[in-house]
């Protein structure tokens, strides 16, 4: 990526998460409380991910599951929806997509893009390397809240088909492009 493209690219990021943070607050207020009438705790669910050159941050989501549910379980959160950690409204908010939303605060603070590779968790990124030596190269770009992979790659996709889908939007890569994922996802959802 040229450093006017990063910049634009930046800027665009900043201003449109920016904006949807500020138009959805009502809605972060309101699903926030209806975790909390859900199940007791944080209506937030902090989690290390990998994003560019390697580095690890934080993302933010809201939670779906009860408090402490990595410990109830192998330590690894599966997307199953049959798991009985899942709470009421976090069903609701895993098929509508809406858990995701609080990913405009790692976009505003600049980890993560509004388009780019979706962010894996470090023992996961770890088990796909044993096997895709290569699933490095979807680093070489900051981590998305949608992406290639997540608009033309179905549930069942595989890390492999995922990582061709990844490196054809890192290849590819163009402001236009952005833009016309997003209006896919939008589409999609």
């Amino acid at each position: 990526m040229k450093k006017m493209e990063t910049i634009i690219k930046y800027c665009f990021d900043f201003f449109v998460s920016l904006f949807l943070v500020v138009l959805l607050l009502p809605f972060f207020v309101i699903i926030s409380i209806m975790i909390c009438v859900d199940s007791k705790g944080n209506p937030f669910f902090l989690q290390e991910r990998l994003g560019k050159k390697g580095k690890n941050f934080k993302i933010i989501k809201f939670r779906t599951m009860v408090c402490n549910a990595e410990k109830m379980g192998d330590g690894l959160i599966v997307k199953d929806e049959s798991d009985v950690r899942i709470t009421r409204i976090g069903r609701i908010l895993r098929k509508t997509s809406l858990d995701e939303l609080p990913q405009l605060f790692n976009v505003l603070k600049g980890d993560m893009s509004l388009v780019g590779p979706r962010p894996e968790r470090p023992q996961i990124a770890e088990e796909y390397k044993k096997a895709i030596p290569e699933f490095d190269y979807r680093l070489k770009v900051k981590a998305g809240l949608t992406g290639f992979a997540q608009v033309y790659g179905k549930y069942n996709t595989t890390p492999y088909d995922k990582l061709k889908l990844d490196l054809t939007y890192i290849e590819n890569y163009s402001f236009v492009l952005d833009i016309k994922l997003m209006f896919l996802t939008f589409k999609i959802l």
